[in-house]
């Protein structure tokens, strides 16, 4: 049985010249940006589709005049990262909702394969582990789903480099954690990440 969970999508306003800068030379700052609206309502639509409980959206900055041009589905929850690094973050948003009796699934939107499917699958394993993570190709992760939560897991995380997936799991295992690795996917970061965009998204690759 699949249980409830609370998904929590991790995103920034998509503004130009503030995201997906890495894809700037690729995309000029218009297109990173068009780019990274996509992904942002690809993910949210994912979310939503996969009918596991609430899905909030937790912004950067929580500010309606950035997201004055964003149109998003109904249904959302809105709340705003706060102050701190990625860490700091994860860590208060997935406290809070764990705290309020459900287990967290926390995910960017940087991965257009993390689909309605990927989502409920992880959300299965919730049943049976801890912990489940999909990582991805450039040694991050996707995704986290999590039952319990401790500061150490996202405390001094080497975050934006190959050794994400790998401390996160580290850090599981030494709390006494169980953990469930879903197939690795591949995130958009990168010039040559985009020929992992979706087959009807032609208009973005090289």
């Amino acid at each position: 049985m699949t249980p409830t969970v609370h998904t929590v999508v991790f995103a920034k306003a998509p503004r130009p010249g503030r995201v997906k800068t890495r894809l700037i030379p690729a995309l000029g700052p218009a297109g990173a940006a068009e780019l990274a609206a996509r992904l942002l309502a690809h993910a949210l639509a994912q979310a939503l589709r996969a009918d596991l409980g609430p899905v909030e959206l937790c912004r950067s900055p929580d500010d309606d005049r950035a997201w004055g041009a964003v149109e998003l589905p109904p249904g959302l929850i809105l709340s705003g990262q706060g102050d701190g690094d990625l860490g700091a973050r994860l860590a208060r948003a997935a406290g809070r909702v764990i705290a309020g009796g459900r287990p967290a699934l926390l995910m960017g939107t940087d991965c257009p394969a993390l689909t309605a499917d990927r989502l409920h699958a992880m959300a299965r394993a919730l049943g049976d582990a801890d912990a489940a993570i999909t990582p991805v190709a450039d040694g991050g992760y996707a995704a986290l789903g999590l039952n319990h939560c401790h500061p150490d897991l996202f405390r001094d995380v080497p975050w934006s480099t190959p050794t994400v997936c790998q401390v996160t799991a580290a850090r599981l295992s030494a709390l006494g954690w169980s953990l469930h690795h879903c197939p690795t996917l591949h995130d958009i970061d990168e010039p040559g990440d985009l020929r992992h965009l979706p087959p009807d998204w032609p208009e973005y690759r090289p």
